[in-house]
Parts: C-alpha cells; structure tokens; sequence
C-alpha cells in the first residue's frame, strides 16, 4: 500500500524536499493511517511534517480522550503536534448552518492558521476513493455542474490528498495487520447526517446490487472528469473576460459579446462573473443564474436582489453586477443606505421551497413574474395606491393612512415595497392583494424586513 500511496503523491507532484506538510489528524482510522505513511515518506522524501488536531466540543470524554490518543501518537512518531479546541455547535448556531457544516469550516480554519503560523506549504487530508464517491453521489442529488462532477481534487491549491487512490477497506486492513489501534467517532453512525445515510446505506447497496466495483469506477470518473476540467476551466475564463469589464465592486457583462459565447458555457460564464462580484460561490445556485439570463433580455432599468447583496441592473451594454457598498452608491437607485441595510430580497422557484407562505410579519411573498417594474424600497410618493380587495379595488395610499389613524408625522417614516405607484406592502401595516402567491406563481420574491420589532401580523 505505501508503494501505491508514493505513486499516487508523486503522479500528481504533491509533495518535494521543500515542502512543510500540515496533516488533518482527528484520531480515526484515515488520518492515524495518513500520518504513518506520511511519517514514512518523510524519511524518503525529506519533507517537513507537522500536525493538527481539532477538537469540536461535541463528544465529551471521548473528544477528550481521542485528543489524547492522537497526542501520544505524534510524540510516538516524533511529530509536532497542534491542538485545536474549539466549540462547533455554538459556531453552527451563530453562522446559521449544521453541525457537519460547522465542522468542516472551522477545521480548514484550523489546519489554515497552523499552516501560516509555521509556514507550511500544503495541507494533507485522508479522504480515499470512499468518500470522493460519497461526495460524487451527495453533489448529484443536490444538483450540481461540470465542477461538481469532479468529487475530491488530488491537489486544490494548498490541500493535497494522498488517499484517493486508496478504498477506506485498504486503510482498515493495513492498519490492522500491522496492529495499530485508531478511535471510533460514534457520530460517525449517525444516520441523521446526510454523508453518514450514503456511507453506510447507499454505496452498499450500489455495491451489492449494482457493481460490487460502484466505488472505483465512480472515482476513475471524476478523475477523468477533473482532468477534462482543466480545459473547461481555461475556456470559460477566456469568455469572460472576452464579454466583462471588471473594475472594483462592479462587473459588467456585455451582451453582445455575451451572446458569442457558445449555448454549453453560458451559465458557467455568469456564474464566474457573479461569483467574482459576492466574492463567494456559497449559496449561488442555478436558479440565480436563469434569473440573469432572463435579465438580459428584459429593458433596461429592471433590477435583481441575488447572494450575498448583489445586485445586477439591466443597462444599456448588458447586466451590470455590483456589490452591496457600489449599489448603495448608485445615483440612479432610489432605495436609500438605509432601506437598504434593514431589507433582503430573494427570488426562488415555487417548487424549491414549497407554497407554504411564511405567516412572519415581517417576511413576505410576492408573484415575482407580475411585478412589471423595479422594485424599490422607498418612502412614500404622490400617486402612491394599493390594491386592497381580492376583486381588485384600489384605495390611495393617503387614504389608508387616514383610514387606519396613522398620525401624519410617521406617515413619512413608514417603509414602502414598491412597483413603481402601485405599493406592494406598507411594511408593517398590509400586503398588496394584487400580488399574492397562486397556483400560476411560477417564481416568488421574498423580501424581509430586519428592522421590525412589531408583534402583530399584516392583513
């Protein structure tokens, strides 16, 4: 297996003499495997070799005693080792993600910091051919693109993988020949968690009823994938920049050269350039880039709310994207600094999240598709109307405001979601009829209110 593993790092130029090697160690079967053959190639290789291990707050006694096991075992190997604690599920809940998600982010956090702090070079982890796999099939039921497809890079700028040419079966039986123990992380068997249901129900399953091989052939795939990718990469980013002008906090795409651009990387384009303005790919999905695309063939002036405080406006060349701080500088919107740090907009399918409309006073659902102008977070204007009734009446806004005993001096202060005149809700107060969710809403806008403190709900 070691001949296997050197192979593997030295066809995909991980490691050299001059490397700083920072290895993931949580005290399980892989890692303590990783750590042994890494500990092996350093002899051969000459490489240095450090350490990390996180401690996540979670398991009690036993996170306390594989801390100690893994320490026992670096001083064992001789092998400097940094110990991380921290306390994931108070992370999970402050940033609004699972605990598997916590997880992950604040260990690459951990294994980011060792790396600065004693000037390594890379940062091997011990994921095998069993978890690409794992991550092949949770990538596919999500949904995902060509990048998807990949699964686990060999090598990811800073972050190597020596184990992908490995099955967790190879790992379980070199260690227990040569009789080294590892922790068990009960969590592990924990069927809520989604890597956790495919690890231990579906690969079996693929392995017992489809092709006992499931997990092999699925990662030759991704490999052949993440080789083809490098020239999908490089065609995409020579589009892009043939279509875009980028200057700080702004992209334009330009739609005329935007339309040169073949049918198959399209999407991937606006993707690269809306990930370049949030300066994330979190939370950016398909459905924001069909939004785009329908963009650039409306009349300028229209505009989106997108991920992360982006937003994109129809003008005359294309779409321009701009970041949160460069939209609230534009002259030509009418949503103030302030509006618009209190409000969040979204636009979703109706089947991605149902048509159970949230009953939150201050979050509301509108008909996406029937609102013909921008929408804007303002304050109150002449001509201003509502509809009211389901038959349509309309009564002025003036009117409400003398019907519900508003006194004039917070009429002024109230905000307004509005579509051009015709309001779409007085925040706070009433949501517009003529926008409401029906079986023919197609897509739905979502906009919240973070300055509400209000008990009661609209009508």
């Amino acid at each position: 297996m070691y001949q296997k593993v050197k192979a593997y790092v030295q066809r995909w130029q991980m490691l050299g003499k001059e490397d700083i090697v920072i290895a993931g160690v949580s005290g399980g079967a892989d890692s303590v495997c990783l750590l042994f053959m890494l500990s092996k190639l350093r002899k051969e290789m000459g490489f240095g070799l450090r350490a990390v291990h996180v401690n996540h707050g979670i398991r009690g006694r036993a996170a306390d005693a594989d801390e100690e096991y893994v320490k026992s075992l670096c001083m064992e190997l001789g092998v400097e080792l940094k110990v991380c604690t921290e306390d994931v599920p108070a992370y999970a809940r402050m940033h609004g993600m699972t605990v598997e998600e916590a997880g992950r982010e604040v260990r690459r956090a951990c294994f980011l910091r060792e790396l600065e702090a004693c000037g390594g070079t890379c940062i091997a982890l011990a994921h095998h051919q069993n978890d690409n796999a794992e991550t092949l099939i949770f990538n596919l039921c999500r949904g995902t693109g060509f990048r998807g497809l990949r699964g686990i890079a060999p090598r990811n700028g800073v972050w190597i993988h020596p184990f992908l040419c490995l099955k967790r079966k190879d790992i379980e039986s070199y260690l227990k020949k040569r009789g080294i123990s590892y922790c068990t992380d009960e969590t592990n068997l924990d069927l809520h968690y989604t890597r956790n249901r495919i690890r231990h129900e579906v690969i079996p399953c693929l392995e017992a009823h489809v092709n006992k091989e499931s997990v092999g052939h699925m990662c030759r795939a991704m490999e052949r994938m993440y080789s083809l990718s490098g020239y999908i990469e490089r065609e995409i980013l020579r589009y892009k920049e043939m279509c875009t002008d980028k200057e700080e906090g702004r992209i334009v795409v330009r739609k005329r050269e935007y339309m040169q651009v073949p049918a198959e990387l399209k999407e991937y384009v606006l993707y690269g350039a809306l990930c370049d303005v949030s300066g994330s790919r979190k939370d950016i999905e398909a459905n924001h880039i069909k939004i785009l695309e329908e963009l650039l063939e409306r009349q300028p002036g229209r505009m989106l709310c997108l991920p992360h405080g982006v937003r994109a406006f129809r003008c005359y060349e294309g779409v321009e994207l701009c970041d949160r701080k460069t939209a609230q500088s534009r002259t030509d919107i009418e949503t103030g600094r302030r509006g618009d740090d209190l409000f969040r907009m979204d636009i979703f399918e109706k089947t991605e999240k149902g048509i159970t409309i949230p009953q939150k006073p201050y979050t509301k659902w509108f008909d996406y598709d029937i609102i013909k102008n921008t929408v804007k977070i303002r304050h109150r204007q002449p001509g201003d109307y509502i509809t009211i009734e389901k038959s349509g009446g309309t009564q002025k806004l003036k009117q409400y405001f003398i019907n519900e005993k508003i006194p004039q001096p917070e009429r002024d202060a109230i905000w307004l979601v509005a579509d051009e005149s015709h309001i779409m809700w007085i925040v706070g107060y009433r949501q517009n009829q003529a926008y409401q969710i029906t079986d023919k809403t197609r897509r739905i806008l979502e906009v919240e209110f973070y300055g509400g403190e209000k008990d009661g709900g609209d009508s």
